[in-house]
């Protein structure tokens, strides 16, 4: 019997591992969003598996997901991947991740399964594989008119079901694992708290130039990240800009959605401040790391989020943060930038001058948001990560 080894003590929310002691482990993954996810989930998924590959490639991890695309995910030819062969299993690939997917798992022989967004597959419990979900966010549950009658009630049904029954139970904040034992009743001694990493792209030097001029960048910007959509608040930045009749350069980077997209674009045309903002819907990790490199400022008010992503990425980018008061984004962003109330117009506009008027303030949130980063570097994650896959193993088969 292989028994991957550890050093942990009992309630930790971080592990310790020794990884020259720890034999391989043939991981299984849910890594549809890896490949098909743009940003938040995709993003959590690609730098999961990026993180392991790297950090520990004497695991193996397979890949398991019902449609194989490159254009996201283009690390992918490192793993083993598996997907759908035979036409029925095509026709049904939407439901093959969650309904069909357990006798791949006997049939690769995965020695633990992890899913990296919110859901395992039916049946899992029955058949001896130890697991591990991810949960995000219960924003569904906290701002209900968000979403769709039908997808509240879908995301209810496979939440609940893989929090009570996984081995264990991944939250990426603080918020999010307060929120799993209030609605669903887990037992905190179930939830580990694992804050996700950020791409290593980001810690890394960018060719700022070339970014400069593939994107006819201004010399001065504003940079927000995140899709387009109510509860990323984009709108309120651009009331806060008219506001104060700051002229600075706003560059969106994130998919569309609507009607929010057509709101944004009345009130600008409403404003006369289209040539103020440029949108970027599709940008690879390298190239936005360089956006933030070259950004004066990432302006990231969120009224609700899981874990707010773009605040780290800006931090370990060098690009000074302002961000919400709200939600789990001051657990994020820790004493390394500046926040605001997202609701509060003026307030808004008043930091937002602050921050471009104060290099001296500038510099100061860049310092503090290095530091802040490295404690979320993906070879920090990545160990933490592979102690717990060891610890639930080893309960497994004691």
């Amino acid at each position: 019997m292989r028994v991957p080894c550890l050093t942990a003590q009992a309630g930790q929310a971080y592990y310790t591992v020794e990884t020259k002691k720890i034999n391989r482990m043939k991981i299984g993954f849910d890594a549809k969003r890896a490949f098909l996810n743009s940003s938040g989930l995709g993003n959590y998924s690609r730098n999961t598996l990026n993180a392991l590959q790297r950090f520990f490639p004497e695991n193996q991890y397979i890949l398991f997901t019902p449609e194989v695309k490159n254009r996201l995910f283009d690390n992918y030819q490192r793993f083993k991947v598996v997907s759908p062969r035979n036409m029925v299993a095509k026709k049904f690939k939407s439901l093959w991740r969650s309904l069909f997917l357990v006798p791949h798992l006997k049939r690769h022989g995965v020695d633990l399964f992890h899913g990296l967004s919110n859901e395992i597959p039916q049946g899992i419990h029955k058949s001896n594989i130890p697991s591990v979900v991810t949960v995000h966010d219960l924003i569904f549950m906290r701002y209900p008119e968000f979403y769709k009658p039908i997808d509240r009630k879908i995301y209810f049904k496979k939440i609940k079901y893989a929090c009570h029954v996984a081995d264990k139970i991944i939250a990426i904040s603080k918020q999010t694992k307060h929120d799993i034992e209030t609605f669903f009743h887990i037992p905190k001694e179930k939830i580990e708290l694992i804050y996700q990493p950020v791409g290593a792209a980001f810690f890394e030097k960018q060719h700022i130039e070339s970014v400069r001029e593939k994107y006819h960048l201004p010399e001065r910007f504003i940079l927000a990240v995140g899709t387009l959509e109510p509860r990323k608040n984009q709108l309120a930045l651009l009331q806060a800009l008219h506001s104060a009749k700051i002229r600075i350069p706003v560059i969106f980077v994130g998919k569309q959605t609507r009607p929010y997209t057509s709101e944004i674009q009345h009130f600008l045309s409403e404003k006369k401040m289209e040539n103020q903002v440029i949108f970027l819907p599709h940008v690879p990790e390298t190239d936005l790391a360089g956006l933030y490199q070259s950004a004066t400022l990432s302006v990231y008010i969120s009224v609700f989020e899981g874990f707010g992503l773009p605040v780290i990425e800006a931090m370990a980018s060098g690009c000074p943060v302002l961000t919400s008061t709200v939600s789990v984004l001051p657990e994020t962003a820790g004493d390394a930038a500046i926040l605001c109330n997202p609701s509060a117009i003026e307030e808004i506009a008043q930091k937002i001058a602050s921050l471009l008027q104060n290099e001296p303030l500038r510099n100061e949130l860049i310092q503090k948001g290095r530091v802040r980063a490295e404690q979320f570097h993906p070879e920090n994650y990545a160990k933490n990560l592979v102690s717990l896959y060891a610890k639930i193993w080893e309960e497994k088969h004691a």
